[in-house]
């Protein structure tokens, strides 16, 4: 089959065309989209076997929620109204709370809140989750709900009992502290103390 001069130079001018395109926009085009990485896990130290365990199935459970819209995606609401700082004792940040999980259950797959620290540039960094059950599911004048060996605390001003663990970001006051020195609040930031 002979071809003419004109229609291979033609065709190789598409094909030379379209490869040029075709490189162009590949080397343009934003990298693709990779799964959100979770902070850089720390090792817990000092804790028991059991608390560590405790913190491998919540780091796991919660590694995607690195991304505040995976969060959003399970019941997480997008916006949280406030962030919670305690002068020199440190921040909680912005609490995320799935009202869904709030009953009398404790499920390290399922925290009933997620803590997270927003950066001047919006971006959010989870920091931490929170344990909760109110004193409507788990009366206050009751022996303290305990997780991964650890009695919750009694929050009468909120009602609940509650107990923090800072899996994401390392907390120089503990693991179950409920501030962190180490986790800001932009702007001006809501006090907020326990009794």
């Amino acid at each position: 089959m002979n071809s003419h001069p004109d229609q291979l130079d033609h065709l190789d001018h598409l094909v030379l065309t379209a490869t040029l395109l075709l490189a162009s926009a590949c080397a343009h085009a934003p990298p693709a989209a990779s799964p959100s990485a979770a902070p850089a896990p720390f090792t817990v130290r000092g804790q028991p076997a059991e608390v560590v365990e405790g913190v491998t199935t919540i780091r796991a459970a919660t590694a995607r929620f690195a991304s505040l819209d995976s969060a959003v995606a399970v019941g997480y609401p997008h916006d949280s109204p406030q962030c919670y700082a305690n002068g020199t004792t440190g921040a909680m940040g912005y609490h995320h709370v799935n009202r869904g999980y709030v009953d009398a259950q404790l499920d390290l797959a399922k925290p009933e809140i997620l803590l997270y620290e927003r950066h001047p540039d919006g971006r959010y960094t989870l920091s931490a989750v929170e344990f909760i059950i109110p004193y409507t599911r788990w009366p206050a004048d009751s022996t303290a709900p305990v997780l991964l060996g650890v009695h919750l605390k009694r929050y009468d001003d909120l009602r609940i009992w509650s107990v923090h663990m800072w899996v994401w970001k390392e907390n120089p006051s503990g693991l179950f502290a409920d501030w962190n020195p180490r986790v800001q609040c932009p702007g001006a930031a809501a006090a907020m103390t326990h009794n």
